[in-house]
């Protein structure tokens, strides 16, 4: 690794799939990291977030659990959207160059947490301590201290990843955290039944008979189970229900009269908001204590890694004085900007699900009127638009191409053309003396130039006629001659470049100034 880390260990607070990739990531870069925890142990306890997104797994892959997350997981590839009973589309999901996983796995969040924790155990650079419930924050120029009861430990960062409940720790760093809680509630209940024909597709319904006037989402999970999501009132009463045998008959509306068994059950209530700050001096916030979002697409937990991902390669470098402290502040640039997306996403899915105004309601049943027939109306349908990783297009540590201009938002199952500000899109590779890996693999062990011609970088230079034979990561990236591709150690690239004389300057960007070595595992 990149020689010892100069300073205090990073604290992260919070043990959930947020906090743990976080301390993960920072591993790989040699960073110590102590996660503090106020529970007494892991409380598994359903199934909580289920929809791990391929390019999520990826960024497990890099911390080791990535292809265990997806072996374990149920994949799909296809959503389905109806109208009552009838069915108004389905679509499939894009594959940019040659994906080692599939579009989305679904495997419990405990499970996931499980597979984490095995990974963090054996991991000596991460201390997971439970049973440290943070009270206080307080930081200087030099590091930042924390009170755990009536003590204090000092580290040299703080990722806050303390989940929905962190207003406290919000306010006493002076952070808003804006936006809307909804009335209605959903019911879930995982069920074990044995469904034919359902295991490889989510499927969303729109007012079905069984739940007249509101939505019911469906996902297919290992060992034969289906979380199923019921839009409810805000009166709703689960305990009465069951009670009554009232839940036994709206399974039984879906299921028909098959055996099942109620795995987990529970009621909740969604939120959308967004912190309007997720840095303040060398104090970071990350997955739900930075952003809340309604489930209608899977982007809690999927951005919540994207967060973790964000931080701990900008903490490795400024800590290490590969980079400036300003590189910290755009940690707040792209994923403030990755939530706001999240926001307006979800916004607009429930805006769709749960109008706000008669205006609005009947637009709504005009659109699912038509949809069936009418692919203009079809578009407008609003299911939820699933996970996605951010483009960081408009990023401070973007060099913009004229030649490579940002489409916008693609398609629901889309990704964005190859350019500056979007991720690498992966494939297979063959470097020369190291043997077979993976394009992300290669980017995630620091800045990484991809190249058509001779360069000379203070990062590692690799031409895509060498590392690509097949030609597969070449023809997703869509590179012409004469390019130079600058790509960070999160694998987004930074830059395309026909002068050479360009890269350092893009280099400099990326970093607020860069002055550290080729690679992650090179010592300094």
């Amino acid at each position: 690794m990149a020689g010892p880390w100069p300073l205090e260990p990073v604290l992260v607070v919070g043990a959930g799939p947020v906090g743990q990739t976080t301390a993960l990531l920072l591993a790989r870069w040699g960073v110590p990291s102590i996660v503090l925890d106020r529970r007494a142990a892991r409380d598994a306890v359903g199934s909580k977030a289920i929809c791990q997104q391929r390019d999520v797994l990826d960024i497990w892959e890099a911390v080791g659990a990535g292809r265990r997350i997806a072996a374990e997981g149920l994949t799909w590839t296809t959503a389905r959207t109806f109208h009552g009973e009838a069915e108004l589309f389905s679509y499939t999901f894009a594959e940019p160059g040659a994906p080692v996983f599939p579009p989305f796995v679904n495997l419990s969040q405990t499970r996931t947490e499980e597979i984490l924790d095995e990974r963090i155990a054996e991991e000596p650079l991460v201390d997971l301590r439970w049973g440290h419930e943070v009270t206080g924050i307080r930081q200087d120029d030099g590091g930042v201290t924390v009170r755990v009861g009536g003590r204090e430990l000092r580290g040299s960062y703080l990722v806050v990843c303390a989940g929905a409940r962190g207003d406290e720790l919000r306010r006493q760093l002076g952070v808003r955290f804006e936006g809307q809680s909804f009335d209605d509630r959903f019911l879930i209940c995982d069920i074990r039944a044995d469904l034919p024909g359902w295991a490889t597709e989510r499927r969303f319904y729109f007012d079905p008979a069984w739940n007249p006037g509101r939505q019911v989402l469906i996902h297919p999970c290992p060992e034969s189970t289906f979380r199923i999501d019921w839009q409810v009132p805000a009166d709703y009463d689960l305990e009465a229900e069951a009670g009554s045998g009232a839940l036994d008959a709206r399974i039984r509306q879906i299921i028909g009269d098959r055996d099942y068994e109620i795995v987990w059950k529970s009621v909740y209530r969604f939120h959308s908001r967004v912190a309007d700050r997720l840095r303040r001096g060398r104090v970071l916030l990350a997955g739900d204590a930075a952003h809340l979002v309604s489930p209608f697409g899977a982007r809690g937990l999927n951005s919540g890694v994207g967060d973790a991902e964000n931080a701990a390669w900008k903490l490795a470098y400024a800590g290490r004085g590969w980079a400036t402290e300003d590189l910290l502040e755009t940690y707040h640039d792209e994923r403030h900007a990755a939530a706001r997306e999240n926001i307006e996403v979800t916004t607009a899915t429930m805006d769709f699900l749960v109008p706000p105004d008669e205006t609005r309601a009947r637009r709504r049943s005009a659109v699912l009127a038509r949809a069936a027939a009418d692919p203009e109306a079809r578009a407008q349908v609003d299911s939820g638009r699933l996970a996605e990783p951010f483009w960081y297009v408009d990023s401070p540590l973007t060099t913009p191409d004229p030649r490579r201009p940002f489409d916008g938002r693609p398609p629901r199952g889309g990704v964005p053309r190859a350019g500056p500000g979007v991720l690498l899109p992966d494939a297979p590779v063959v470097v020369p003396g190291a043997g077979p890996t993976r394009a992300r693999a290669l980017a995630r062990d620091g800045f990484l130039v991809l190249t058509t011609v001779e360069v000379d970088s203070p990062v590692r230079v690799l031409k895509l006629a060498e590392i690509d034979p097949d030609g597969a990561l070449t023809a997703a990236l869509g590179a012409r001659p004469g390019e130079i591709w600058l790509v960070r150690p999160d694998a987004h690239i930074a830059a395309v470049l026909t002068d050479p004389a360009e890269l350092t300057v893009a280099l400099d960007r990326a970093t607020c100034r860069y002055s550290g070595p080729v690679s992650r595992t090179e010592p300094v």
